[in-house]
Formats: C-alpha cells, structure tokens, sequence
C-alpha cells in the first residue's frame, strides 16, 4: 500500500518516538538507488534498551553528495519538524534554527501539507514562496513538485515590489532610514495630505432645478471619510456617491422621489466630478516618493517630529531626478513605492506565504510581505545568526510586529542534520559575538577529519589563490558538489586563477553536473546554498567586504556553515580572534 506522506495515518512514522512512540512498535525504513532496494532498518520504539539514535539510512541520506537542485526531503524530516509541517493553516509559524536544522525542509513540507490538507481553500486563495534571491529560488524549485505540489508561486521580495526599474543604489546610512517602519507613518502623512478642506459650496443642475451643497457640509463629509481611515482610493471612489446622497436627501425634501440611477448619474455629474478632483486629486505613488525624495520641504513637512534632520538629508537626492522613469531607484525604493501603492489601493492577499531567510529583510519589507498575507497565514523562516544586512532582524518578536503577525508562534530548532559537528562547533565559536542569545547547534553528525585550517606561509594573493585551487583539486578527487566561497571582491581573481588553470565552475544557481561539480560563491549569494566540500578563501576579506564587524562575522558564519561532509579554511591574513 502506497500512502501519501501528508495523509494523517502517516503521522506517526515520522512523529513517533521513545518519549511518545504513539503506538508505533517498530518503524522500519528503506534505503534504495535509482529504484532498487539497497537496505533497511528497524528501530524498536517499545524496547527501553535500545537508545534513541540517528539511524544509519537517515545519516546516508543527508551525505548522499549533492549534484543538481535541492532533492526530495521527505525522508530526512524529524518529530520536532513534522509538528511544525503539520501546524494548522489559521495560524502563523516563526522557525528560528542554525545552519543545517532543516529550516527550509520544513517551510516546504508545510507548504505540500497545507496543499494536502486544505486544497481548496488554498486554490481559491494562492501560495507564495519567498526566497532571499533567484539563485536560492533556483535550488529549492524543484522541490515541490517532488513532494507532489505544483501549484507554488515562488518571488524574491524585489519581485514582489517591481513597481519600478530598479538600477540604483543606496548607501548602508540611507537603506537603514528607507528600510526603518517609521517611513510609512512618513509615507501616510504625504498620500492624506493631498486632500484639502472644501471651501467653496457645490452647486448640481438636473434639468431645471440647481441643488446646492454648502462647504461646511462637504467638508463633514470628507473628514469623515479621513476618520474612517480606508485606503486612500477607495475614499476617493466613496466621495461622489457620499455628495450625490446629500443631493438626493435635498431632492426628497423637495417632494421628489430619486432612485439608485438618479444618484449615479449624479456621483457623474460634471460638477461633482471637479469637486472630487479639488478635495480628493488622483495620488501616483511613484510620483509620491519621487517628490519626498527630491523636495526637501516636502519631506520635511511630512518627517516632522519622525526623522530627524540627519535623517531626512539621507533620504534626499543629491540630484532630483526629473519623472519616474528618468529615476535611478534602488531596491529599498521599490519598496517605499508599495507601501505607498499600498495606501492608495489594498494589495491583494494570498492564503499563505512561506518567508525564508527572513532575518535579513528590513522593517519596510516586512510589511511588504505582511501586505500579501493579511487575510492569511504565514510560515516564516531563518536565523538571527545570519542576518547579514545593517538593518538584520534584531528579535523574532519585532519582526513578527513588522510583518503583521506578533501572535506567531515561535518555535526553534537545535538539532542540525547536515553540517558536520566539527564543523558547526568551529563556526559557533562566532555566535557569543554576532548573536549572544541564541542556542548553538547540536549537530548529529560526527565526521572526523571534516574540519581543515590551512595557512598560507606568506601574504602573497598568487599563493592564496594556488592554495585554493590546490583545495579544489583535492575535493574533486571525492563525490559531490564543491563550493568554492570568497569575498566578492576575491572572486574576479579566483576566476582568472581557475580559467587559467583549466577548471572549469559554476555560477550560484547553475546546476552542475558530472563534468562541472564546481561553483565559484561570492559570499553575498551564499545563504541558503549548500555543498558537499566548501573551501573558504580568506575569512578576513569576507569580514572586511561588509560595512561593519558584526554584519562581517555574521557573513564569516554564513560561508563556515555550507558544507555537507567538508570544509577547508585557507588564509594567508590573520584569522579573526575568535577562530584563530
């Protein structure tokens, strides 16, 4: 009997344990390759002498080498992770866990059951994937359909929020100010200021008669449309049937008797239209951000009392630009423009949204994501120990704020199933510096040998980059895939080193194959990506690549924790203290 995995009789073979082993007497597992049947193992719940352990099937599944895209995961899903998978869909999930806890394993597995589970709620109302950049989307993509779910959509954050061609930049200084949640109090303040108070009564012809509306009356109008605080399109849609209605009540005092149609023709009247268009004008949110960031006086009467004067000269343009289209935007104000799209007309929502690596996003994006899950769920995904950006997540609970679910569980994960325990105890070294609270990772996997530190005898960038290639040459001599990861500046030498010697690599995301198992990472790319043997070029350029110490050893940690069976180390500058 075949059953699928997310049906609820399955339940117990992946949750059952000693501590609880919910009926289950044995568990037996299968091992197979390409179809044919290679072993299998039993495991005793109900016998007390027999110790809870890492079965051998599973710890042959996790060090299968890694060729081609992101497998299927099913079989190395855990009890503690199974109970997150099967959470139920009305509520939010916050997954903190270390490098190599299965973090992206169960976001996905919770997608397929919330798609097991709840189909048709779920067609009606959308799934979404949401990755930190393509190459990571790139690596996950054919997961889903391997667990039986098609239907997925998958978007970075920039996807989300391409309202405009991005192709500029921002410095760490301005991104933290456009990135801070204080910008949509900034950005409410601009979109509401565009409504003025009527000053001049209305007067409609219909037929013969004239009906006049005085500007006190009006003027209630509008700001009872402010009070009610709907989005600023939809009042605006609101405001001519609220003026006919106060037409229509002057007709019937009149004697006459006005229907529906009567109201709408006047909602369409000419001068109800002009009146419309003086108190209510039409908001382009490009052109909105635009101006705040190009008119300091405009800014500065809507940042009063929220930014500073620092602050508010960050954000401004040193050279205006002249429209939308002529504007170098960068990511962040992509970013401001949905908020402010946002204000204007309410963003669509879907059903559930899976957020991974979230520790990254900045307050701003948070919300963005929140906008397309207000009426859903959400799983979100990552850890404190990798957030690389100036504007990280500091807390779980902060984010959660930002995103629109603080009553989101959080639930965290130790247990670590892919990085060798030698390994994830050289990197948690890092963790007393970059993210005090945090519970190091308990890897299960004991690889002896799997941790190699290699000095270059002098500072010489020829012999660092023969070290790293000498390192290379070594891995590809075993099974697997082979990252070799340097700072981003490093990486234009070591691909001139490695065309030159004859070796041919990847780029992130491409997959490899039999004859090219190697990718070239710049850190920056490399969250999230995982190869059987990594060789780190030089920590302390990685270190020296980001803005700050923290946010360098927090990307020192990222690049430590990629490997699956090994990890070789080479530098010829000075380790940082806490490795040395």
């Amino acid at each position: 009997m075949v059953i699928d995995w997310r049906a609820p009789v399955s339940q117990p073979f992946y949750r059952a344990s000693k501590k609880d082993p919910m009926d289950v007497a044995l568990r037996r597992r299968f091992g197979y390759t390409g179809g044919d049947l290679t072993a299998y193992e039993d495991e005793n719940l109900s016998d007390p002498a027999e110790d809870e352990r890492t079965g051998r099937l599973l710890q042959q599944e996790i060090e299968r080498p890694r060729v081609g895209p992101m497998r299927d995961i099913v079989a190395t899903i855990q009890p503690e992770q199974d109970e997150i998978v099967r959470g139920g869909l009305n509520g939010s999930v916050c997954v903190q866990g270390g490098p190599g806890t299965g973090k992206t394993a169960v976001g996905l597995h919770r997608v397929a059951y919330l798609l097991y589970a709840h189909r048709e709620r779920l067609a009606r109302t959308g799934t979404l994937v949401i990755g930190p950049n393509a190459s990571f989307l790139h690596y996950i993509e054919q997961v889903l359909p391997a667990l039986g779910e098609l239907e997925v959509k998958q978007a970075t954050v920039d996807d989300l929020v391409a309202h405009v061609e991005v192709r500029g930049t921002d410095d760490s200084a301005t991104a933290l100010v456009k990135g801070d949640a204080r910008m949509a109090q900034v950005l409410r303040r601009a979109v509401r200021s565009h409504v003025t108070e009527p000053t001049e009564p209305l007067m409609v012809v219909r037929g013969s008669r004239r009906w006049r509306v005085p500007a006190y009356e009006l003027a209630e109008i509008v700001r009872e449309l402010l009070d009610r605080d709907i989005r600023y399109g939809a009042a605006r849609d609101a405001l001519p049937q609220r003026i006919a209605h106060a037409v229509l009540v002057r007709m019937e005092e009149a004697g006459e008797a006005p229907d529906d149609r009567v109201q709408n023709a006047v909602a369409r009247d000419t001068a109800v239209k002009a009146a419309v268009k003086a108190v209510w004008p039409p908001v382009d949110p490009a052109k909105l951000v635009l101006r705040l960031l190009s008119d300091a006086q405009f800014l500065a009467a809507h940042a009063d009392g929220i930014l500073d004067a620092d602050e508010q000269k960050a954000l401004l343009w040193a050279k205006p630009a002249r429209s939308v289209k002529s504007a170098k935007w960068s990511a962040a104000d992509a970013v401001l423009i949905d908020e402010a799209t946002d204000l204007v007309a309410r963003t669509h929502s879907l059903g559930h949204v899976v957020l991974d690596e979230a520790q990254d996003l900045s307050p701003m994006q948070y919300r963005a994501v929140g906008r397309r899950c207000t009426t859903g769920s959400a799983t979100v995904l990552g850890d404190l120990a990798q957030g690389t950006t100036p504007w990280a997540t500091r807390s779980w609970a902060e984010a959660l704020a930002h995103l629109g679910k603080a009553d989101a569980v959080v639930e965290e994960l130790t247990a670590g199933f892919r990085v060798p325990r030698e390994v994830i105890a050289y990197a948690s070294r890092l963790l007393p510096d970059i993210a005090p609270g945090l519970t190091p990772v308990a890897s299960v996997r004991e690889s002896p040998g799997s941790l190699a530190v290699r000095q270059v005898p002098h500072e010489d960038l020829a012999d660092l980059d023969a070290a790293c290639l000498e390192a290379c040459a070594e891995s590809l001599r075993r099974e697997g895939s082979i990252g070799l990861i340097a700072a981003d500046a490093r990486v234009p030498a070591l691909a001139k080193a490695l065309t030159a010697a004859g070796m041919t690599y990847l780029d992130p995301g491409e997959e490899t194959t039999p004859d090219t198992r190697l990718t070239l990472v710049p850190a920056s790319l490399a969250k999230g990506l995982e190869y059987d043997y990594v060789i780190l070029d030089e920590p302390a350029a990685v270190i020296d690549g980001e803005p700050d110490e923290r946010t360098g050893l927090r990307r020192l940690y990222v690049a430590l924790t990629r490997a699956v069976s090994g990890l070789t180390v080479v530098h010829a500058a000075p380790l940082p203290t806490q490795l040395a």
